[in-house]
């Protein structure tokens, strides 16, 4: 309950600090109408691609053939983390249960989504490499988007470095989990509460899963987070050239990089406000005039953010009638696991 409310705490500072910016985008609905239809059409493909890049991803570390179960719950838990405080657990516990319940290994579940959830993250901090060749070539670039750009080079370069670690060693893995442990047991609301063990080996066990789930697909796998971000990226390029602009690709990547780097930090459901904020301002440091730049944002938000959660509202009523009704404590069938709450990538 403590933390709960410390969440919905940092969540309405933040909103309140932010409020500002995500009035002034999300006042900007009516400019919509005067976008070009075709490029605001092909913005929506392009999200849809994105999705379908990922819920295929999904079903790779999932090691399943079937789409409903997994689209249905990825949009569900999606929806979940975009509307609450701190969503991002309880987003990925209603994912979890809602596969276990479709017949997924709960295990399975838990190695591959947390598998793919990391390949996202790396993938994200590698998107600045890709505009290096128009940098060097001269392109003109404002000092906030270069540092946005040597950011996401350092995440990616730690990214590799920690992986190839944790995978190839036991030791400091193993370190971190007694370190969280012994944190753990010694918060105050758990103090009459029965000790937790035993997190080391958990967490050997767990990426140890890791390493199964993905096997010889980690090519496949490589290849649909590229197209995950991709499509995603271009979403947003369609959307600025929507309002008549005409962006400069390779500083658009690195807007588009620098605020979903930004969105990471989960401080607001589904980043609300703050990519707004973020990014309507990095495009304007990308050469798009500042009005164009936030009804760009706006567009892109709408496919990336609004539609799917409304897309999850839809489909779990389908998935009930399929598999049955739950709620956010179901068990599921009795033999689901504690899960680790995982970052739900946005496509």
């Amino acid at each position: 309950m403590l933390l709960r409310g410390a969440a919905l705490l940092i969540t309405a500072l933040a909103l309140y600090v932010l409020l500002p910016s995500l009035t002034k985008v999300m006042g900007a609905w009516p400019r919509l109408l005067t976008l070009s239809p075709a490029w605001l059409v092909g913005a929506l493909v392009a999200e849809v691609a994105a999705f379908s890049c990922n819920f295929d991803l999904q079903r790779l570390v999932l090691r399943t053939k079937g789409w409903f179960a997994v689209v249905a719950a990825g949009l569900v838990g999606n929806a979940v983390t975009d509307v609450l405080p701190g969503g991002d657990a309880a987003g990925a516990g209603v994912q979890f249960r809602m596969l276990e319940r479709a017949g997924i290994n709960a295990d399975t579940a838990v190695a591959g989504l947390t598998a793919a959830s990391l390949l996202g993250i790396g993938g994200l901090f590698a998107l600045p490499i890709f505009a290096l060749p128009a940098i060097i070539g001269g392109t003109p670039v404002q000092p906030g988007l270069l540092h946005a750009a040597l950011l996401g080079l350092a995440g990616f370069a730690l990214f590799v470095i920690g992986s190839l670690v944790i995978m190839a060693t036991d030791k400091p893995l193993a370190t971190v989990g007694r370190v969280l442990q012994w944190l753990w047991n010694r918060v105050p609301a758990r103090k009459n509460k029965m000790k937790t063990t035993g997190l080391d080996t958990r967490l050997l066990s767990q990426r140890d899963a890791i390493g199964t789930a993905l096997g010889r697909n980690w090519w496949q796998a490589a290849l649909l987070v590229g197209g995950r971000l991709g499509f995603d990226y271009l979403c947003l390029l369609l959307a600025v050239s929507a309002t008549g602009g005409k962006p400069t690709p390779s500083l658009v990547l690195l807007a588009y990089a620098a605020a979903q780097i930004v969105a990471l930090v989960p401080i607001t459901p589904g980043g609300l406000g703050i990519v707004e904020a973020s990014l309507s301002g990095l495009l304007v440091l990308a050469g798009v005039p500042g009005a164009k730049a936030v009804v760009a944002t706006l567009a892109y938000r709408l496919a990336q953010y609004w539609l799917p959660l409304l897309a999850g509202v839809i489909v779990y009523p389908l998935y009930r009638q399929r598999y049955g009704s739950m709620t956010l404590d179901d068990p599921g069938n009795g033999s689901a696991k504690p899960v680790t709450p995982i970052r739900h990538e946005k496509s």
